[in-house]
C-alpha cells in the first residue's frame, strides 16, 4: 500500500512587513500548484499555525516572507507539529535571516563579503568612527528584514550621521559600498540556475524600486562571461551548502569592478509571484512558473511519503 497523496497547504501573509508581497506570493503558488497536486490556501494572521492546518495530511509550502515566517519561527512550530514542509529546516532559516552571521559562514568557505559592523541601535556607532571603518559610501540596513526593507545607501559624513539619527530600534548592518553590478541566482536542489542581472533606475534597489513597476530593469540571462557567470553561480552553491540550506533559495551578489562576487544575502523564502527573481531565474534555465512551483514542493512530498508509508 503507498502513502496517502497530500494536500499541499500554502501559507501566505503572515506578520512582518512584507505581509503583502506574500499574499501575492501564494496566491500565484496555490494557483500554479493546482495543476499537480490538491492545495488549499491559507492565510496567515498571527504566529501561530493556521487553525485548520492538519500536519498528518498536509505539506507546507511557505510562502511567508520576514520576520517569524522566514527566520525560523514558523519553522519551529512545524517541526514541535510533526509537520513536513518545503524549503530550509528552522537552523538554516534563522542563520540566512541573520545578515552578519550569514557573512561570517560564507566567508569561511571562501565567499566575498563587504567590510561591516553589525550593531544595536541602543549602541550604535558614530557617523565618524564608521566612515573611517568603513569608507566615505556606506550601506545601512536592517540586519534581519527582507525585501529591502529599511536599506539606506549613503555618502559622507553629514549624509551618514541623518541616516544613523533615524535608526531607533533593532539590529542594524553597516557595510562598505560594493561599487558593481547587482546579480540573484536561484537554486533548486543546491544547483544554480540563471544569473539575473538587476538595473534599478535609481541606483539603489530599495523596496521602492523592487515593487514599483518600470523602477528596475531585469536581465535574464546577465550579460556575462561564461567565466563571470561560472563563478557566480558556483559562488551561489558554495554559499547555500555553507549555511545548510535545504531544497531551494535565492542568493543575491554584487559583483565588483573588478569581476569579484561579493554575497549581499541569502533568501530561503524568495518572493514567488511570476515576475519574481528565482521564476525568473529559473525561466532562463527552462522551467515555467507552475514546472517550477513543482519542483519546489517536490522533495517535501517526497519526505512525507518517505514518513507516512503504511506499515
Amino acid at each position: 500500500m503507498s502513502a496517502p497523496e497530500p494536500v499541499i497547504a500554502v501559507f501566505a501573509g503572515g506578520t512582518s512587513a512584507e505581509r503583502e508581497v506574500s499574499l501575492g506570493s501564494g496566491a500565484a503558488c496555490a494557483l500554479a500548484l493546482t495543476y499537480a497536486f490538491p492545495t488549499r490556501l491559507f492565510q496567515v494572521d498571527a504566529n501561530a499555525l493556521p487553525a485548520e492546518f492538519d500536519p498528518a495530511r498536509q505539506v507546507v509550502f511557505s510562502t511567508l516572507h520576514g520576520k517569524f515566517g522566514e527566520d525560523g519561527g514558523m519553522q519551529r512550530l512545524l517541526d514541535a507539529a510533526g509537520a513536513t514542509y518545503a524549503g530550509c529546516d528552522a537552523a538554516s532559516s534563522a542563520l540566512t535571516m541573520d545578515k552578519a552571521r550569514t557573512k561570517e559562514a560564507v566567508a569561511a568557505k571562501g565567499i566575498g563579503i563587504a567590510p561591516g559592523v553589525a550593531f544595536d541601535a541602543a549602541r550604535k556607532p558614530g557617523a565618524a568612527a564608521l566612515l573611517a571603518q568603513l569608507g566615505e559610501d556606506i550601506v545601512l540596513k536592517p540586519n534581519d528584514e527582507g525585501s529591502s526593507v529599511g536599506l539606506q545607501i549613503v555618502s559622507g559624513f553629514k549624509a551618514a550621521a541623518a541616516a544613523l539619527e533615524k535608526i531607533s530600534a533593532g539590529r542594524w548592518l553597516a557595510e562598505r559600498r560594493i561599487f558593481g553590478r547587482e546579480l540573484s541566482v536561484g537554486l533548486l536542489g543546491g544547483r544554480a540556475m540563471g544569473v539575473v542581472e538587476i538595473r534599478p533606475k535609481s541606483g539603489c534597489y530599495d523596496y521602492t524600486s523592487k515593487y514599483t513597476r518600470g523602477l528596475t530593469e531585469y536581465l535574464c540571462p546577465a550579460p556575462l562571461s561564461e567565466a563571470q557567470t561560472a563563478a557566480v553561480r558556483r559562488a551561489a552553491e558554495t554559499a547555500f551548502a555553507a549555511c545548510g540550506c535545504r531544497d531551494y533559495a535565492r542568493v543575491d551578489f554584487m559583483l565588483s569592478e573588478k569581476n569579484e562576487p561579493f554575497l549581499l544575502e541569502i533568501n530561503t523564502l524568495p518572493g514567488m509571484k511570476e515576475t519574481s527573481l528565482l521564476p525568473m531565474s529559473a525561466r532562463s534555465a527552462g522551467l515555467d512558473f507552475a514546472a517550477l512551483v513543482r519542483e519546489l514542493v517536490m522533495p517535501a512530498v517526497q519526505r512525507f511519503a518517505a514518513a507516512h508509508v503504511p506499515a
